[in-house]
């Protein structure tokens, strides 16, 4: 196994340190890459090791420093390339040497801010102070005020984990896999019931401090962005129909931000129990769809479930609100110009944004099938499941072929 030696660079640890960080789906890399007219890395760069791009609470995309403070592991879950059995290169960071990168990072304008992770070294609690040590040496010495995102250990000192709430905007701890039992099967050293208390403690402890923060203006903060989680799928045996109801009962138990969704991949040196092959990306993005119906659109997770195939998963072809509208065409066509902001949220097509277009729009006038199609993307997809003044589909959500025709030839990765 090649190890980092003392003589090795801050260059070579964070090549090697932010490749591993790369399976967290926390943050994912919008692929932008600016720069200036020289054609080089000026002020303004947002290309690099490490650097990838999420979300502030107000919505704004960010850059980030995303980055293990070391791939060194104890634990030996069977899908990461990090475990104890891997033969990876390692490497490790102090706690001051991660804070000089993001200081020196957001200096040079590549970043605003930082998502640490990190393997398991000598002992949950151990990594967590040291994790906890690059925070509080950002905010206290460097009075850093950008944005930190913090991995946290459920197994580690529970008060460990308040302290890195009190440095870090958002805190997160990974369920890992969607059922007690693949996490028993391919995570041995993980506990469901820990993770979920650890869950639990955090959402109240989150909830404590908007509470004193009402009361005392000076309270302490406890991430006020919240927190989140990230499921692996496709190295077990779960459905979609098992992830989406798991995904439900997190939100709905432990208050989080977001579940984030990561297709296992292969990785090197592989464990016999796991796939062969990783699950189609678009599997992934599927799911990401279903929880945004959740979220944002009025579905249930039987609802939800209602649209996958016989074999428990979402259609590859379609997306699920396109899939759930063809299992239930009774539901439609809908009046365009009298149906609720709950009917329009369900016709395949339709965003948010949309929708709250055409509620503004039929205030004052009556909307005809070409006003509609000036605030949507894609009128095509709309125009089965509604009725506007002009327009009234007569047997298209009878169509027996209506799923091949709606289905896009060449699958743009978009949200409805």
């Amino acid at each position: 196994m090649a190890r980092i030696t003392n003589a090795q660079s801050i260059k070579q640890k964070l090549e090697i340190l932010a490749d591993a960080a790369k399976y967290d789906a926390s943050c994912a890399s919008s692929g932008s890459a600016k720069k200036n007219s020289l054609g080089g890395k000026g002020i303004g760069s947002t290309e690099g090791m490490g650097i990838c791009h999420a979300y502030a609470p107000d919505g704004r995309c960010i850059s980030l420093l995303k980055v293990l403070l070391t791939n060194h592991c104890i634990f030996d879950c069977h899908y990461c390339v990090n475990r104890k059995s891997s033969n990876v290169r390692r490497a490790r960071f102090t706690p001051q040497e991660v804070a000089d990168l993001t200081i020196n990072f957001y200096k040079r304008n590549y970043i605003e801010g930082l998502f640490l992770s990190s393997g398991i070294i000598k002992s949950s609690s151990h990594t967590m102070d040291q994790l906890v040590e690059a925070s509080r040496i950002l905010r206290v010495e460097y009075d850093f005020r950008g944005y930190i995102h913090l991995k946290t250990i459920p197994e580690a000192d529970p008060e460990l984990i308040y302290q890195a709430g009190l440095y870090a905007d958002r805190v997160s701890i990974n369920v890992e896999l969607p059922t007690r039992e693949g996490l028993a099967r391919l995570a041995p050293d993980k506990d469901e019931n820990q993770i979920e208390g650890a869950l639990a403690k955090t959402k109240s402890r989150i909830i404590q401090a908007k509470d004193e923060k009402k009361r005392f203006r000076h309270a302490p903060r406890f991430a006020p962005a919240g927190q989140s989680t990230q499921m692996i799928v496709g190295a077990d045996n779960a459905t979609d129909s098992d992830i989406v109801g798991r995904a439900s009962n997190l939100y709905g138990a432990f208050g989080l931000r977001r579940v984030y969704y990561s297709a296992f991949s292969p990785i090197p040196d592989a464990s016999a129990v796991l796939p062969l092959k990783r699950p189609p990306l678009m599997r992934e993005h599927r799911l990401y769809q279903s929880d945004w119906l959740m979220r944002f659109y009025g579905f249930a997770p039987d609802e939800v479930a209602q649209a996958t195939e016989k074999d428990g998963n979402l259609p590859l072809d379609i997306d699920p609100k396109l899939a759930w509208a063809l299992k239930f065409r009774e539901s439609f066509p809908i009046d365009v110009n009298r149906a609720s902001k709950e009917q329009l949220l369900r016709v395949p097509g339709l965003g948010t944004t949309a929708v709250g277009r055409i509620l503004a729009a039929r205030r004052h006038r009556t909307l005809r099938l070409d006003d509609v199609a000036k605030l949507t993307q894609s009128i095509a997809k709309v125009r089965p499941f509604l009725i506007a003044l002009d327009w009234r589909p007569t047997t298209l959500t009878d169509r027996a072929d209506l799923r091949v025709l709606l289905a896009p030839r060449q699958e743009q990765l978009e949200l409805f």
